[in-house]
């Protein structure tokens, strides 16, 4: 019998992290997603019209900015912008 309780006890235990994980992990990607539409939908974004497929990828997944475009001031310089973190 106490076998049982304590199997019972820790799947309890088990289940109620695996709920609070999952709502943690709900609230974060919510969270990001609300900041990515902001930040497009915001009238401080970048103006990407002009630009090669190319370059909109390196943007999107690097952070580069091209050269024309921050010369033009649409984009902010290298020092405004953040360190970018795990960078290849």
């Amino acid at each position: 019998m106490d076998k049982q309780v304590l199997t019972l006890i820790l799947l309890v235990v088990v289940v109620s992290f695996l709920g609070i994980q999952v709502y943690q992990i709900s609230s974060i990607k919510n969270s990001i997603t609300g900041n990515v539409i902001a930040s497009v939908a915001g009238s401080g974004g970048i103006d990407m019209s002009g630009w090669s497929e190319n370059e909109k990828m390196n943007y999107e997944m690097h952070g580069t900015v091209p050269v024309r475009a921050q010369s033009r001031g649409a984009a902010p310089t290298q020092q405004q912008q953040p360190a970018m973190v795990g960078g290849c």
